[in-house]
């Protein structure tokens, strides 16, 4: 007799974005959850819906449908759509709309439009590029949506599933990947497949197909290139050069494009530098991130040593999910790392450092910040073992990881 044991999944609560979605319920507005591919958009519906039902919502009134799922291959045409919401629907009771990937949809916006002019219905869609952040978007369906942006499991989301660990053995395992599905696997095989498996599926659904791009080649040494240069500023220029010199013929003009697609399939996250002294954006010469980590090493698999732009990829990640909008801060010759717009309008500055225990090196990383002669708030974030936290004229220093878990 044979018993089959199926693996229980460990579901993380995603509390941030799920408390967004309970805020935002109901409020005759469009709600769009945008992300790059196995973030946990449709686990984060899951969570929603049971949330729903506490409130003594039916399965009656929820209505869930997933576009990449052949079963509903025909309704991708968006009077096909509409027709079968509006059969599922009646006027005497509030329903949930939940439309995964939507952007699959010929004229998607147009059903979405219509169904969210009828005031009993509460609308929720997904989609897995920055298509929808753009003005194209905002164009379509008219102002009338609000969205939610939403990453791979932050370090606190993927501590909680690791509590018997140490704070260093769980960093250890959440450079290797952050996205949902791999918390807890710890199989280096299994783990390289689905990174493989989601490249995959992104390069040539999001990117490929919606840019019309024939070259994967090029187009996947451009983002060689790219996650080699974490941290560091990149000219489109730079990168034509680079390729050229190694015997790859290709345009700015489709490098920019190649960029750019990079970035609109949310596998690249852009940081535009910032004139602190000028209080003003800077044109060109970005910094770019990678979505996890898990890409750079498949990507760059015997690059494993930088350990200093890996910390810097994951702080960059997190100050995405906490502020408004995240930059490069240049101060005359000295840069700092990131500057960080608030709701409502202040800065904060941040400096990341590996370590700084040797004293030249701690002076190194104040100076940048010492310099700016505001009174917003300044961090020095680094791995150091930090007691208590440190205070160095205003300046705080904090360990990493442990500002990693705050609220």
């Amino acid at each position: 007799m044979h018993i089959i044991v199926q693996e229980e999944k460990t579901v993380i609560k995603r509390e941030t974005y799920l408390n967004w979605l309970i805020k935002h319920q109901e409020n005759g507005l469009i709600k769009i959850i945008s992300g790059v591919r196995r973030s946990g958009k449709s686990t984060l519906f899951e969570l929603f819906k049971d949330h729903l039902k506490t409130e003594h919502v039916t399965d009656e009134q929820i209505i869930h449908l997933n576009f990449e799922d052949l079963r509903y291959y025909e309704l991708r045409n968006f009077l096909s759509l509409n027709d079968y919401i509006q059969e599922k629907i009646s006027k005497e009771q509030k329903y949930y709309i939940f439309l995964d990937e939507i952007q699959i949809v010929e004229k998607f916006e147009e059903v979405v439009n219509s169904l969210n002019l009828q005031p009993n219905l509460d609308i929720y869609i997904t989609g897995s590029n920055a298509y929808f952040m753009s003005g194209e978007l905002a164009t379509l369906l008219t102002g009338r949506y609000i969205e939610l942006s939403i990453l791979p499991l932050s370090f606190k989301e993927f501590y909680s599933a690791h509590t018997d660990l140490s704070l260093t053995e769980v960093y250890d395992k959440y450079q290797k990947s952050a996205f949902p599905y791999l918390v807890n696997k710890d199989d280096e095989e299994e783990r390289n497949f689905y990174l493989r498996s989601a490249y995959n599926d992104i390069t040539l659904k999001d990117i490929m197909t919606r840019y019309k791009i024939t070259e994967q080649g090029i187009l996947e040494r451009v983002l060689r290139f790219l996650v080699s240069a974490i941290g560091s500023e990149v000219s489109i220029n730079k990168i034509a050069n680079t390729l050229k010199s190694q015997n790859v013929s290709v345009s700015n003009n489709t490098v920019e494009k190649y960029v750019d697609a990079f970035v609109n399939g949310l596998i690249l996250y852009p940081a535009p530098r910032y004139d602190i002294k000028g209080r003003k954006l800077l044109q060109r010469l970005e910094k770019y991130y990678v979505v996890d980590l898990g890409f750079r090493e498949m990507i760059l698999p015997d690059k494993k040593e930088d350990a200093g732009h890996i910390l810097e990829n994951i702080i960059f990640l997190e100050l995405k999910r906490r502020y408004k909008e995240v930059y490069v801060g240049k101060q005359g010759s000295l840069e700092v790392d990131f500057v960080c717009l608030n709701s409502d309008n202040s800065l904060v500055y941040y400096q990341v450092a590996l370590q700084t225990l040797d004293e030249s090196a701690l002076t190194r990383e104040l100076r940048s910040l010492e310099n700016i002669s505001d009174a917003y708030p300044k961090y020095l974030l680094t791995l150091d073992t930090i007691h208590k936290t440190a205070n160095y004229n205003g300046i705080l220093k904090k360990n990493a990881l442990d500002w990693l878990l705050e609220n």
